[in-house]
């Protein structure tokens, strides 16, 4: 059951570590080609959601990632082994969530540097992608789960068919 945390630590820890770096050794909104036109490592800064939605409403996403940090942690307690791939979604979830908290609570801001250009999609960092990735697995996993009434229903035709 610990390994997940542990994941979630190592997401966190990638996710300060490569934040530090581009706020230590770029000045903001300097750009390093990687791949020009198709891959940068841009240094920008969003005071918002995802796609910099609700611009400047820090109080609230601080507020609303520590009940959803503490959800998830009581989540993963209680799932134990029971359910791995949600247990990894979840670990993911966690430790992307925290990265960004860390960033919202020291800088009032969001550090983000990943830059694709090619498909002119928003700067993100490692958090958000561990976030996405995790909420991927999330809705795979949940797509992929008959619900109980249906799974009841197929083991009561399966008993009505004997």
């Amino acid at each position: 059951m610990f390994r997940y945390f542990i994941v979630a630590l190592v997401v966190l820890g990638l996710d300060q570590a490569t934040k530090w770096l581009v706020v230590r050794n770029m000045n903001l909104f300097q750009t390093i080609p990687l791949w020009e036109g198709v891959f940068h490592i841009t240094s920008h800064r969003n005071r918002g959601a995802a796609f910099g939605i609700l611009q400047n409403q820090q109080w609230l996403f601080i507020v609303i990632t520590i009940v959803v940090v503490s959800g998830i942690t009581y989540y993963l307690l209680q799932l134990k082994a029971s359910q791995p791939l949600m247990s990894w979604s979840l670990a993911l979830i966690l430790g992307g969530s925290i990265g960004n908290l860390i960033d919202r609570v020291r800088l009032g801001e969001v550090v983000d540097f990943l830059d694709f250009r090619l498909i002119q999609y928003p700067i993100f960092n490692v958090a958000d992608s561990a976030i996405v990735v995790g909420v991927g697995i999330m809705i795979f996993l949940t797509i992929r789960q008959p619900s109980e009434k249906e799974d009841s229903l197929t083991t009561k035709e399966a008993g009505d068919s004997q």
